[in-house]
């Protein structure tokens, strides 16, 4: 019975604490939304996309003629064709009055042979726009993808650890094929819609003065209302985009951990969570594109309205002699030309919202500090491996200090092992040493020059990393292998491979070598995975070695084969070894034992044990765990 009790009150506690969970979450999506209510510079956001069409002058102006050429002929057939209007309605007159010969049908095939011949040209080189600009609009897109995907390799660690890998990935999917549907589609409407605007003016202006202005009274403050809608629905646009990438992060991350949110009946919480940032996509969603349909409707209400102003004024000059029948009827023509053009362009401002909120995003991710690689100093001589740490301090956040001040020197071939409690820093000083982020103060030296002066991509070849996370891309077993060394020979690579004790493993897989790896194979364990990136890190052949936890996934057996490996793998090469089972480095030079940033023990295994310390509280815990567990 009191078994049942704290069930059920442990029961109530996870629920409220999932609940304020939930609450915490939607206090944070929230303020997040509040804060990334801001505006776009639109045309500045425009003016720079327009420039990536640099390389396309040529195809632009060529656009831009066939559409004007197009737009002239479709626009010069309405009065052409009011003229066969006139025509027909002058023979029926005549016939009616006099009996003359009425309507003269040579004159009227005439008018349409030309107007067929105009609409075929029309179309022809509409065609041919069409055609070009579908080449710029993926040209825009590829240069686009291009850069981000430069950027990636540029941004500093830390951007990653402060942004969602969905955020990230819907920048160069969602956003990029927003622009290019956009760009693809709208510009060259936008194009043609102008030149028809113009042209179609240029006609009615030609049939009559005042039936014009009567048909334009209203644009004005049409135009006015449009532009506040336009501004006010831009924010929209922005948020729309942002929750975009924020439900494809939420989602990336709940499919990738399926495995924990089931183990521990999260799947309410994920729910919970995914609905308050849908929440947010859903309201912002609906507020852009109500604000922008509104604008269809109300060049529709203009159009009509001009129609009946039109329509009363024209009817009104014809019977006073003053235009033709054929005329009215052209001009009705042009009004709805003129008209459904001033529509299109309220849609395409519609698309340009969306295109703009997706090239703000992409602009803003390309404008993200880089990391520093103006430094081109090479070293002069072959590495030898003398690390040296000069009172490094160092933090993720600036108030938030991690390491404090550390400092070591460490003699080439020197074997050094890393052990403390957890957050004490042992990854983050590796970290510091690949130049994955920037010292708060303080200086690493190789070889007696400071590492931050040197070439990042020739300082990074002296290293071979062995992770606790093991990393194997989407391709054949070789190509992972080779993926430290490019230039690497299969018989290097099968060296390797049977150095770490995974050769066997391999040639039991039906396609060996040539074997299919994909981030979630079944056919290949994690103590697997864990072979093939020591054989990677073996086949790189490199100065300096570090190994974070690599024999965490291994089994005891498969430990001692990795062990054999690591020591003719360690030798000669200076070595930085992250191990949290003690047992494996008790051979090491020298052992560094850190808690909070700090290096409160040092020497090798024996020596740490007789000093009764921190370090020898360590062993004596895990020995009596594993005497525990036996």
């Amino acid at each position: 019975m009191l078994n049942r009790k704290n069930k059920n009150r442990s029961s109530d506690i996870g629920k409220k604490n999932n609940r304020r969970k939930v609450k915490s979450t939607a206090k944070s999506a929230n303020k997040k939304f509040k804060e990334d209510k801001k505006d776009i510079n639109f045309s500045r956001t425009m003016k720079r996309l327009l420039d990536y069409t640099r390389g396309d002058k040529i195809n632009i102006i060529m656009v831009f003629i066939f559409s004007i050429v197009s737009t002239i002929f479709a626009i010069v057939g309405p009065k052409i064709m009011g003229k066969a209007t006139t025509e027909i309605f002058n023979g029926l007159v005549s016939k009616i009055k006099d009996g003359g010969q009425g309507i003269n049908f040579n004159n009227i095939l005439k008018i349409v042979v030309i107007l067929a011949v105009l609409y075929i040209v029309s179309a022809l080189f509409s065609y041919v726009q069409s055609y070009i600009m579908s080449g710029v609009a993926q040209r825009i897109s590829y240069r686009l993808r291009e850069e981000i995907s430069q950027k990636i390799n540029r941004l500093p660690m830390a951007y990653f650890d402060k942004n969602s890998k969905g955020d990230i990935i819907s920048r160069v999917t969602n956003d990029v094929d927003t622009l290019s549907q956009t760009m693809n589609q709208s510009l060259m409407q936008m194009i043609t819609s102008i030149v028809t605007v113009v042209g179609v003016f240029i006609m009615m202006l030609s049939i009559n003065f005042w039936m014009t202005l009567a048909a334009l009274i209203v644009l004005p403050l049409t135009m006015l209302v449009l532009s506040l809608i336009i501004r006010k629905s831009q924010v929209f646009f922005k948020q729309q985009q942002k929750y975009l990438g924020d439900i494809n992060g939420k989602i990336e991350e709940t499919f990738s951990g399926q495995n924990i949110v089931r183990g521990y009946n999260g799947e309410k919480f994920e729910i919970n969570e995914f609905d308050s940032i849908n929440r947010y996509l859903y309201d912002t969603g609906w507020k852009s594109q109500f604000l922008s349909s509104i604008m269809m409707p109300i060049m529709n209400f203009v159009g009509n309205l001009g129609y009946v102003i039109v329509s009363i004024l024209g009817g009104y000059m014809a019977i006073n002699g003053k235009i033709a029948v054929g005329d009215i009827q052209a001009f009705i023509q042009y009004m709805r030309s003129f008209t459904q053009p001033l529509n299109q362009i309220a849609q395409i401002m519609n698309l340009l919202q969306s295109t703009a909120a997706a090239a703000d995003r992409i602009f803003e991710f390309l404008d993200e500090d880089e990391i520093d690689l103006s430094k081109k100093d090479v070293l002069e001589k072959e590495v030898e491996g003398n690390i040296s740490f000069d009172h490094v301090r160092f933090g993720y956040d600036s108030d938030n200090i991690i390491i404090e001040d550390f400092s070591l020197d460490v003699r080439a071939g020197q074997k050094i092992a890393i052990v403390g409690p957890t957050g004490a820093g042992k990854t983050t000083l590796v970290k510091l040493l690949m130049r994955f982020y920037k010292l708060n103060s303080g200086k690493i030296s190789i070889d007696g020059v400071d590492i931050d002066t040197l070439d990042l991509e020739n300082y990074r070849k002296n290293f071979a990393m062995v992770l606790q996370d093991t990393w194997l891309f989407s391709g054949t077993i070789m190509e992972n292998l080779k993926y430290g060394k490019l230039d690497a020979s299969d018989e290097e690579v099968y060296k390797a491979t049977k150095a770490a004790h995974v050769d066997r493993f391999i040639m039991t897989q039906k396609q060996g070598y040539d074997t299919i790896l994909t981030e979630d194979s079944k056919n290949i364990s994690q103590g697997q995975k864990q072979l093939l990136t020591i054989a990677r890190a073996i086949l790189s052949n490199p100065k300096i070695l570090i190994l974070d936890e690599a024999t965490s996934s291994v089994d005891t057996r498969t430990e001692v084969l990795i062990q054999q490996a690591m020591d003719n793998l360690i030798k000669d090469r200076t070595s930085f070894i992250i191990a949290h089972r003690l047992s494996t480095i008790r051979d090491a030079d020298l052992i560094l034992v850190l808690n909070e940033g700090d290096i409160v023990e040092q020497g090798s295994h024996e020596e740490l044990l007789a000093k009764n310390g921190f370090y020898s509280s360590l062993y004596r815990s895990q020995y009596e765990e594993l005497e525990g567990a036996n």
